[in-house]
Parts: C-alpha cells; sequence; structure tokens
C-alpha cells in the first residue's frame, strides 16, 4: 500500500469553482451533522452498518446482500480483511448500470475472466478505510479482481461520481447520508485516485507482459491517501474565503 499512498496537493482547492467548493462544504456539514446525531446516541458510522449483523466474519459483506438504492443504482457494503493494520475494515463504493450514464461502456478486454454485463455490470467508485471508532482513515482504489467489477476507464468513472447517492434509510440514514456525501467532500482525492488507479494499471501492463493485470494477486491496490474529514472542511472553506476576497 504506501508504495502507492499519496498527499493531494492542497492548492487544487484554489483552482475549484465556486460552486463546487460549496457543494463540498455542504456535504462537509451534513457529514458532521450525522457525527453528532449518532454521538448523541452513543452510535458511530461502523456500529450502525453491523447492528444486528451477528457475529462478525472477515470478508463477509454487511449488512448483508449489500445497501442499494433502486432508484440511482448505487450501492455500498462494509467489510474486513486487513489483520494487522490499523484499519478496522472499509466500505466499497460502486455505481451499477442502469445508473451508469448512457453511453459509457467498460474498456475493451481479451482476458479470459468474465466480467459481469448488462444490469449486472458495475463499476467500483472508491473504498473509504474506517478506524475502530468508526471515523475515516484514508480513500482507496483497487484492482478489478478485488471487487469484480466491470472496469471503466478513470475519466468515465469520475462521471459516474455525480451519480453516487443512497436516498433511503436502509441500515441507517445517517450513514447513507455520511457515505453520499464523503464522495462531495472528498472529491479531488477521489479522482486523484482514479486518474492513478488507471496510471499503474498501464505501468504494471507494460511491466509485465502476458500478464492479465486486472486479474493479477499481486497488485491489488492501485493507490491511498490518508484522509480527515475536519481538516478537508477547513481547506474548502478557506478556498471560499478566498474567493470572496478576491471577487
Amino acid at each position: 500500500m504506501n508504495d502507492k499512498a499519496f498527499e493531494i496537493d492542497h492548492d487544487v482547492f484554489t483552482k475549484l469553482s465556486r460552486m463546487q467548493l460549496e457543494r463540498m462544504a455542504d456535504a462537509g456539514a451534513q457529514i458532521v451533522e450525522c457525527y453528532r446525531v449518532l454521538q448523541k446516541g452513543g452510535l458511530n458510522i461502523v456500529g450502525e452498518v453491523l447492528k444486528g449483523q451477528g457475529e462478525f466474519y472477515e470478508l463477509e459483506h454487511y449488512p448483508k446482500d449489500d445497501v442499494f438504492d433502486g432508484e440511482t443504482y448505487s450501492q455500498y457494503y462494509y467489510h474486513a480483511h486487513r489483520a494487522g493494520t490499523n484499519e478496522n475494515g472499509h466500505f466499497h463504493t460502486f455505481l451499477r448500470q442502469p445508473g451508469i450514464p448512457a453511453g459509457i461502456s467498460p474498456v475493451p478486454y481479451n482476458g479470459t475472466e468474465p466480467w459481469p454485463k448488462g444490469n449486472d455490470a458495475l463499476s467500483h467508485l472508491i473504498g473509504i478505510s474506517m478506524d475502530a471508532y468508526g471515523f475515516p482513515l484514508g480513500l482507496f482504489a483497487t484492482n478489478r479482481w478485488v471487487t469484480a467489477e466491470a472496469w471503466y476507464k478513470a475519466e468515465d468513472v469520475i462521471v459516474m461520481l455525480d451519480y453516487f447517492k443512497i436516498d433511503h434509510a436502509h441500515p441507517s440514514w445517517p450513514v447513507n447520508l455520511w457515505i453520499s456525501a464523503m464522495l462531495v467532500l472528498f472529491r479531488p482525492q477521489i479522482e486523484a485516485l482514479i486518474r492513478q488507479r488507471d496510471q499503474v494499471i498501464a505501468d504494471w501492463e507494460c511491466r509485465y507482459t502476458g500478464v492479465d493485470v486486472y486479474e493479477d494477486r499481486e497488485l491489488e491496490l492501485t493507490g491511498y491517501t490518508s484522509i480527515n474529514v475536519e481538516q478537508q472542511i477547513k481547506r474548502v472553506v478557506a478556498a471560499i474565503e478566498k474567493r470572496g476576497m478576491a471577487a
């Protein structure tokens, strides 16, 4: 993981439009509100997802059968399989067909592993690493085999980010609002990770000719970055204030 970790150039915030900065600020406020209402009840994001799910097993999806929005075709689940790290577990987020915008298709593939097709075709958007207290540690992107997705090029996945939203109350309204808002607040980091993902894949293909890069178990994570909600909100607010002063 460490060789593909990075920190985003914070100057990127000053280059974002006022509209995007305000959307990010609104998302940050929603995340803080989710924490507030959960903490009042002694709850947290991860605990809400695991509530009523019985004994916790590595690699199992939580909640069982994942969380799916039938209007937006957004999907996520939580699981764990990285023992010995400071991560408790992580979320995987997806957009499924027919929620994927028209005209966007998977990249050409000449390998033998079957990719999901039709309404089963889905694209992994981003992973969110969580600590033992239910707060996010970082964001990460993965190789195709990790999530059994159909593979779309980076710029198409970035377009899909606008369509991810879990707009119902199962298994927890605060969690669904939180995860939807996380993809907005951390949009610059997510875009950078998705673009890095494609570069890592291309470099791997050049280095290991004849290997199906999408199925190579030696390549799991294509990128990781640490995140902090409070710091991100401060940077967004500072960029908005700077825009106001320059107007």
